[in-house]
């Protein structure tokens, strides 16, 4: 099914929707331990499930970070891309072998559906600083072919805006001092399930 022109940003996500998300990425994560990718047909949810969104899925085993994949913009039925990401983040995470059996009984999976990218103007690093928001702000980061994100939840390690914004260059392959007047920043929120 193709993803109706709705954002993320007009979802409304009942409890009941937050539920229905977060049992499906379970059943994904266990269906792939058989082998299996679970299917999933968007007509049978809520109209907040069949709008196009975008997510990430985080994968915990024991409380330490087991996969984290995602989409930052909306390019499937929000349904669809939570039970394709919460697969990858299991099994497909290029920092983490494929999750075993043993581990899936200690599992805890977290799911950030995004709101819409918003641009950012600022004149230089310290004007960005002063204008990100910890706690709140998911971040991406692009320069030419470079590029990485952070989700909110990220702020808890990163506390400090200048430490956040150079492990994000970091992470994009980019000096810690690096600066561009090229380089362009978005921010988003997001709704957190667990």
């Amino acid at each position: 099914m193709e993803p109706t022109s709705s954002s993320s940003a007009e979802l409304q996500l009942s409890s009941q929707d937050r539920q229905t998300l977060l049992d499906l990425a379970y059943a994904s994560i266990e269906s792939g331990l058989h082998g299996n990718n679970l299917r999933v047909d968007p007509s049978e949810h809520s109209p907040s499930l069949q709008q196009a969104g975008a997510s990430f899925v985080t994968v915990k085993v024991a409380d330490e970070l087991r996969g984290c994949i995602g989409s930052i913009e909306p390019r499937r039925v929000l349904v669809v891309d939570v039970v394709k990401n919460a697969y990858a983040a299991a099994f497909s995470d290029p920092r983490f072998a494929p999750l075993t059996a043993e581990e899936f009984a200690h599992l805890r999976a977290h799911i950030s559906v995004l709101g819409p990218c918003q641009p950012m103007t600022f004149t230089c690093e310290e004007d960005l600083l002063r204008q990100l928001r910890p706690g709140i702000d998911g971040v991406i980061l692009e320069e030419g072919a470079c590029r990485a994100t952070y989700l909110p939840s990220v702020w808890k390690a990163l506390p400090d805006p200048r430490e956040f914004l150079t492990q994000l260059k970091l992470k994009a392959g980019l000096p810690k001092d690096y600066w561009s007047v090229n380089m362009t920043i978005k921010r988003y929120t997001t709704e957190s399930i667990s």
